[in-house]
């Protein structure tokens, strides 16, 4: 319901967002399944270590700055500078954190293609990033207490 109340003006910065948000979740997924692959399969080690940081590099970041910019674009619409709801602050708070993050992932990444204790935190970090993601996903699509 709340989205038909919004003014066309906001469509494309919303689809931005939304679209962003979907494309970072799945190369997270894919992400955390690459990662946890070159775990377990040591033959493969190094082709999944390597497609994994490739997909961060060229999924991942690039979903990032498009969810990020869309929220923002539609945050500033929306006008809700002095007090907004909790939803929004869960959305907020892991969009914001999520640069440290994907920095953390993308030294990580580079790392493990030389050291071999960085691909088990490279595979924690990015599984813990991705439940953050579906808690924020929940958060903004259910938005309890609204």
């Amino acid at each position: 319901m709340i989205a038909f109340l919004r003014p066309d003006a906001w469509d494309f910065p919303l689809f931005l967002h939304v679209f962003g948000a979907i494309v970072l979740f799945g190369g997270m997924a894919t992400l955390v399944l690459l990662s946890f692959a070159a775990q377990r399969i040591p033959l493969q080690k190094a082709f999944a270590q390597r497609l994994a940081f490739i997909t961060l590099l060229a999924v991942v970041w690039p979903s990032y700055v498009v969810m990020r910019g869309g929220a923002q674009w539609i945050y500033n619409k929306e006008d809700l500078h002095p007090d907004f709801p909790a939803w929004i602050a869960v959305g907020v708070t892991v969009g914001d954190g999520g640069i440290i993050v994907l920095l953390a992932l993308t030294v990580l990444g580079w790392l493990a293609r030389r050291k071999a204790w960085a691909g088990s935190f490279f595979a924690g970090l990015s599984a813990l990033y991705l439940v953050a993601l579906g808690i924020a996903w929940w958060a903004m699509s259910a938005k309890p207490g609204a």
